[in-house]
């Protein structure tokens, strides 16, 4: 308000207040080949990959793009949206000349790479990565899982994400347990992924890696209770078979390795029985645990930027725990965090004692954040116990 040529006095002042960003969760960004791009979808001239675009419907991916015959990309989309999501990116990699395995995998790297701008993005998926394009299987796989790696690192760096990765087609569980060993070797933890398996077939009768329809089972999950809710027991809609039938003596032994199972239940439908990620820690076993503290990372990011460069003093600390406490109650009213009170689901710390003098000097205002994440029950027991007649004397 400007007082120029007005009398000294009180004037009313209207200040509009921002809301908090709203935090999507459940949207993925998918990678994979098409038949033919537009000059205008393409990142720079001559370049092999279009620009993230994003979709809301399955017949955006037509109208955008022609699909590689050979390619899942278009499957994936499809069996997202056919789960309920609302929202996805993709970046279309144009096959225009002939590539050998290694070059194409360098193509789709260089695509998934695209994918670091965007800040509404949770999730990851690259369906082509296990394409067979050359007859010397071996080659393959090892590329394969090579990008596969490249998924999960560029998970670790863009903080907030999670990859959700397919199993190799065609595979056993000794295979896809390999498989899970090697894309992990070497990895920090704690690793922002999971492993699915088997294939699924469509109600068209093609075998399809189950990575696009996982990521629309998440969206789905997360719509409706939230991404503390493990993405599992959940109906996986658009299958219609599977490559290979898992049974219990099967998921036993992948459950124990992290990697997670599509299966067929006589009467409810082909679903998803596994919320595991691949870290070894324990701490972080599971998917919606995992998937939580990276949603709180996001939510710190977009909504609290507002911190930076202000007087760390008594002041800010009580801000910054005010705005934190007031996020953490929600999740836990929501049913994120475990405790009957909110000071047993979790507690803000931000005073003196995070901030010594040696962090002031640093530029640094420290807060420390501690959780009390729900867990899912993965195994519901149910004890029978069977009492002996007692004979009438």
């Amino acid at each position: 308000m400007e007082f120029v040529d007005q009398a000294p006095g009180v004037y009313k002042d209207e200040v509009f207040l921002q809301l908090a960003s709203r935090l999507r969760t459940g949207v993925p960004g998918f990678v994979g080949f098409v038949s033919k791009l537009d000059e205008d979808q393409r990142a720079t001239e001559g370049a092999a990959f279009s620009k993230p675009i994003a979709l809301h419907r399955k017949g955006e991916f037509e109208s955008n793009f022609k699909a590689f015959p050979e390619g899942y990309l278009a499957d994936a989309v499809t069996g997202f949206f056919l789960n309920e999501g609302p929202l996805c990116y993709v970046v279309a990699v144009e096959l225009k000349k002939p590539m050998d395995a290694k070059a194409r995998a360098d193509a789709l790297k260089a695509a998934l790479d695209s994918l670091a701008s965007l800040t509404d993005l949770d999730l990851v998926a690259v369906p082509d990565a296990t394409l067979r394009f050359s007859n010397e299987e071996q080659q393959v796989y090892t590329i394969a899982m090579n990008l596969q790696r490249d998924i999960l690192q560029h998970c670790a760096t863009n903080g907030g994400r999670m990859a959700i990765l397919d199993a190799l087609p065609g595979q056993d569980a000794a295979a896809v347990t390999g498989q899970r060993d090697t894309i992990t070797a070497g990895l920090s933890e704690p690793i922002n992924g999971a492993l699915y398996y088997p294939w699924i077939k469509t109600y068209e009768g093609t075998m399809i890696p189950p990575s696009g329809h996982i990521a629309g089972v998440f969206a789905r999950s997360d719509a409706r209770v939230g991404v503390f809710k493990a993405p599992a027991n959940e109906e996986v809609k658009g299958a219609l078979d599977l490559e290979v039938v898992v049974d219990n003596s099967m998921q036993g032994p992948l459950n124990s390795q992290g990697i997670n199972c599509v299966r067929a239940f006589p009467g409810r439908g082909i679903r998803v029985w596994g919320a595991r990620t691949l870290s070894h820690d324990p701490s972080w076993r599971y998917i919606n645990i995992r998937r939580l503290f990276l949603t709180l990372q996001r939510w710190i990011d977009l909504n609290m930027g507002w911190a930076n460069f202000e007087p760390d003093m008594p002041q800010l600390w009580v801000r910054i725990t005010r705005e934190l406490n007031s996020y953490l109650s929600e999740l836990w009213r929501a049913g994120a965090l475990a405790g009957q009170t909110a000071d047993e689901a979790f507690y803000i710390k931000c005073d003196r004692e995070t901030n010594p003098p040696d962090a002031l000097e640093a530029g640094q205002t420290i807060t420390e954040i501690g959780l009390a994440p729900s867990t899912p029950s993965e195994f519901v027991v149910v004890r029978i116990v069977h009492h002996t007649a007692v004979e009438p004397r």
